[in-house]
């Protein structure tokens, strides 16, 4: 397996584990105070790190993009976890994947990449595979999905513009648009939420839990797409509700039918395809 796809997948893993832990956040929070929470904690891990490596400040045009990246990625975060919060983990997030995954598929195409027939093979097994698993019927019934479906295509627009904000392929700064991609949705989500009902959290060990899967799968996402072709790394990453339907299987025994698991599986076999 090539570095982009080893990357998309440990970007993958890493959400699917971060969501679940936020989506238990947001049954004891508004969403708007998890992200205001986790949001700020990102912000420092990435500009540590910006700190720790040297890393030079990009141009202004790309950390305005970054800024931008961050409300656009602030506002599909809050839309989600409220419809984790209102319906099955599994239902819910593989919903919002199989949406979020066409965006930066087709945006790699408009931009002239090209996939090979093998890929294009693989990618299209995964992303009926994702189809396949968010329309099964799910145990705990479909509230949330609307919701899911907005946050879906807000997850492939962040996708797409945090490639270019960390300026894909040219070997500019990665963690300094992040951070400030962390910054500009801190300042918009704190003051909302300090407005909503208050900073103070309940079950913060759930929330605190959700950080390191946001922090280090925007990190792999953005490794991925830097080496590989955007398309495949977008699709890939939105493999990450695979990994949060099989923990809120195991740990909520949410049911996962059939046709689930037949998803799952269309998507294994795509992606050995997709190296």
């Amino acid at each position: 397996m090539n570095p982009s796809s080893l990357y998309a997948l440990i970007s993958a893993l890493v959400y699917g584990v971060g969501d679940f832990s936020a989506g238990l956040a947001s049954r004891h929070n508004p969403a708007i105070r998890v992200v205001a929470l986790t949001h700020p904690l990102g912000l420092l891990a990435y500009a540590a790190l910006a700190l720790i490596t040297h890393e030079r400040l990009p141009p202004a045009p790309q950390l305005w993009l970054a800024a931008l990246t961050g409300v656009i990625g602030m506002a599909a975060v809050v839309l989600f976890f409220r419809a984790l919060a209102l319906g099955p983990m599994g239902v819910v997030s593989v919903s919002s994947a199989a949406v979020g995954a066409v965006v930066p598929v087709v945006a790699g195409l408009i931009a002239g990449e090209t996939l090979t027939g093998g890929r294009l093979l693989g990618m299209s097994l995964i992303l009926v595979g994702i189809v396949v698993f968010s329309v099964a019927p799910s145990h705990g019934g479909r509230g949330g999905l609307p919701l899911a479906v907005i946050a879906g295509l807000g997850f492939g627009l962040f996708f797409v513009l945090l490639a270019h904000a960390t300026g894909k392929g040219d070997g500019g700064a990665v963690f300094w648009p992040l951070a400030v991609a962390r910054l500009a949705s801190s300042l918009v989500a704190v003051p909302l939420a300090a407005r909503q009902g208050g900073l103070r959290p309940q079950a913060p060990w759930l929330i605190l839990g959700s950080v390191p899967g946001d922090v280090l799968g925007n990190l792999f996402f953005t490794l991925a797409a830097r080496t590989g072709p955007l398309a495949v790394a977008g699709l890939l990453t939105n493999l990450y509700p695979v990994f949060t339907a099989l923990m809120a299987a195991v740990f909520l025994r949410e049911r996962l039918r059939r046709y689930q698991w037949l998803g799952a599986g269309v998507i294994l076999a795509g992606l050995p395809f997709t190296h």
